[in-house]
């Protein structure tokens, strides 16, 4: 059913996937107002990437945990740029592989591949759990990491079972880059000129609030919080929203976590509720 959230504008926060997400929200006739919460960039020295992929191709891994869709659409630039993508598919194709959630698997399936195993939930230590379940003993895993997260932890479970880690960090974060259009996206919940917002990761939730202290504008944050109805894409951003004394209105049923879910449940909870738009808020 197409337009049903035609008239109402939906805030949303995603980085990786922000193109999509708007896509389908716009499909369905909302007016989406897009605030990445981090510009994202190349890596700045693209050795370390080059070098990794080199590797890949030379002797494919055993095994492959892809932590971000984005990351592997990054490998991908860079493995065109070399002129080496017939070469690097392959040798993924070679490895087993492992997806954190459904957007790495996305990503794979662009180029033609699918992941043996996805993690229940798209967390480091949904990760830990499901990698627990395999055995890698004398394995080569490759690991696509992702910016601004200490990974240490995860990376020391994976060598407790015997697999030689080699990492790769495609791309980074521009965070100053993204603060204003946080700010000017809270002004517009606090002006009630959001219907919604909509979260896809408990790293959005720790963005906003951040970003929200470190301009002084965390009580004009959590009071256009008070009035804008919050959809969470599932429990992991659920808990993170409710240890910042957050709620959560609108969720996904019968634990599908997922973008297109997400959207209708939104379109469930706006359904017959006049557009803040329409009614006068501009």
């Amino acid at each position: 059913m197409a337009d049903r959230l035609s008239g109402y504008r939906i805030l949303i926060l995603e980085t990786r996937e922000e193109a999509q997400f708007s896509r389908l929200l716009a499909e369905q006739g909302a007016d989406v107002l897009r605030c990445p919460m981090f510009a994202i960039h190349d890596a700045p020295d693209p050795a370390p990437v080059e070098a990794w992929i080199g590797r890949l191709i030379e002797a494919p891994f055993d095994d492959l945990m892809l932590m971000t869709g984005e990351g592997l659409r990054r490998l991908m630039k860079v493995v065109r740029r070399l002129g080496v993508e017939p070469q690097f598919v392959a040798a993924l194709g070679k490895a087993r592989k492992f997806a954190r959630g459904p957007k790495p698997g996305r990503a794979l399936r662009e180029i033609g591949l699918e992941p043996q195993m996805t993690t229940a939930k798209p967390t480091s230590e949904g990760i830990v759990e499901m990698l627990s379940r395999v055995d890698l003993r004398d394995h080569r895993l490759g690991l696509q990491l992702y910016p601004d997260r200490d990974h240490s932890v995860l990376i020391g479970a994976i060598k407790a079972q015997g697999a030689d880690v080699d990492c790769v960090l495609p791309y980074v974060y521009d965070a100053q880059e993204a603060d204003a259009n946080i700010v000017t996206a809270i002004d517009e919940m606090a002006a009630s000129r959001v219907d919604a917002i909509a979260l896809t990761s408990s790293g959005q939730v720790r963005r906003l609030m951040e970003v929200a202290q470190a301009h002084r504008c965390e009580a004009r944050l959590r009071a256009g919080l008070a009035q804008t109805p919050i959809a969470s894409v599932g429990p992991v951003v659920s808990d993170e929203l409710r240890s910042f004394g957050l709620r959560t209105d609108i969720s996904p049923a019968n634990d599908a976590y997922f973008m297109k879910p997400l959207i209708s449940a939104i379109s469930a909870a706006l359904a017959g509720k006049a557009p803040r738009m329409a009614a006068g808020a501009r």
